[in-house]
C-alpha cells in the first residue's frame, strides 16, 4: 500500500470516528433533554399541594346517539364551564332534560357534570367519554354545566365554591392549570356562561380564585 492511499484511508477513519462521536453526543443531548422534561413534570405533579375530590352524585345518563354517544375521551386539554340559560331549574332538572334527549331526538346535549344552585354535583357521563358540550372540542375536553336562579346568570355563592372545588380537583387530577380553564364563550363566542362573558372582570376573579 503505498503512502498517499494509507494517508487516505487514515483520514477516512479519523472522519468516521468523529461523525460516530458527534452522533452519540447528539443521542445522549437527546436522551437527556427527554429525561429532564419527564423528570420536571413528575416534580411539577408532586410538587402540587394533592386536591380532594368533592362530593359527586353519579347518575350517568343512559348510552345513546344524542346526550351520551359513548365515544372515548381521547385526552383533556381544556376544562369548560357552562350555564343552562333557564333559571330556576335544577341540576336534576337539567340531568332529566339530557336524559330525555334519547327521547325526543330534538337535539345533541350533554355535560359531564351538572352543579345545582344549592351546590349539588351530578356527574351524567364518564371521565373517559365524550359530552356534547362544545363544538369541535368534544374530543379533548370536559365540561361542567352551573344552574342559575337570577335572570343575569350570575352564579349562586354555592354553585360558585362547588364549581371552584370540582374545577381545582380537575386541574389536579389532569395536570392543568388555572388558564386551562375556558368559557364557552371562549370556543366559539356563544354567550355561556352569560354572567361571566358579560363581565370579565368576574370571569378573571374566578381564575384568580382557583390560583
Amino acid at each position: 500500500m503505498s503512502r498517499r492511499e494509507w494517508e487516505r484511508r487514515k483520514r477516512q477513519r479519523r472522519k468516521k470516528i468523529i461523525f460516530i462521536r458527534i452522533l452519540a453526543l447528539f443521542i445522549v443531548l437527546l436522551f437527556g433533554i427527554g429525561m429532564g422534561f419527564g423528570i420536571h413534570e413528575i416534580y411539577r405533579k408532586a410538587k402540587r399541594e394533592p386536591v380532594e375530590p368533592p362530593e359527586i352524585l353519579e347518575d350517568l345518563l343512559t348510552e345513546n346517539p344524542y346526550s351520551r354517544p359513548g365515544e372515548a375521551l381521547q385526552k383533556v386539554k381544556n376544562i369548560f364551564v357552562h350555564y343552562t340559560a333557564n333559571p330556576g331549574t335544577s341540576a336534576e332538572q337539567n340531568r332529566s332534560y339530557f336524559e330525555n334527549l334519547k327521547d325526543t331526538q330534538e337535539t345533541s346535549a350533554s355535560s359531564h357534570f351538572i352543579i345545582g344552585y344549592d351546590g349539588e354535583i351530578i356527574q351524567c357521563i364518564p371521565l373517559e367519554e365524550i359530552a356534547y358540550a362544545v363544538k369541535g372540542r368534544n374530543y379533548d375536553s370536559i365540561s361542567i354545566e352551573c344552574c342559575i336562579l337570577a335572570e343575569d346568570g350570575k352564579f349562586t355563592d354555592a354553585t360558585y365554591q362547588s364549581l371552584l372545588h370540582l374545577t381545582d380537583w380537575l386541574l389536579y387530577e389532569y395536570d392543568l392549570w388555572p388558564k386551562d380553564v375556558l368559557r364557552h364563550y371562549d370556543a366559539g363566542g356563544k354567550p355561556c356562561p352569560l354572567y361571566y362573558v358579560e363581565h370579565e372582570d368576574a370571569w378573571e376573579q374566578f381564575l384568580e380564585d382557583l390560583k
